[in-house]
């Protein structure tokens, strides 16, 4: 596999983790251990699962690590609406959150469907 930094979806999933560290940075002291850090560490699941996919030599494997990094960009859209509806994101900052989530799980799937053809 190529260098991950080069594919399109590491570097959407890498700029969703730091506008994710950006959005909540704001969120109250009182969430730092809750929703701040859960968020954080499915948005940081994403890039990372997409890198150690790419070390992997076979098309399962690869497969296996973007279906992860997809279900933790799923995490990371639920916890964002959560966000939402708690008042801690105001809609004009969770609205391109989630467009980025959402392209990031669209590239995913594409992805998946290429390392694993099938039958």
């Amino acid at each position: 596999m190529q260098d991950y930094r080069r594919l399109r979806v590491w570097q959407h999933a890498h700029q969703l983790v730091l506008d994710v560290y950006g959005a909540t940075a704001s969120f109250p002291k009182a969430e730092r251990y809750g929703l701040v850090s859960q968020i954080r560490r499915a948005a940081v699941s994403v890039p990372s699962n997409i890198a150690e996919g790419c070390g992997r030599q076979s098309g399962p494997d690869l497969a296996r690590f973007f279906q992860i990094a997809l279900g933790s960009a799923n995490e990371v859209d639920d916890q964002l609406l959560l966000a939402r509806d708690l008042g801690l994101l105001k809609p004009e900052r969770y609205e391109p959150l989630c467009v980025a989530a959402a392209s990031t799980r669209r590239m995913l799937i594409a992805l998946i469907q290429k390392a694993v053809p099938r039958p």
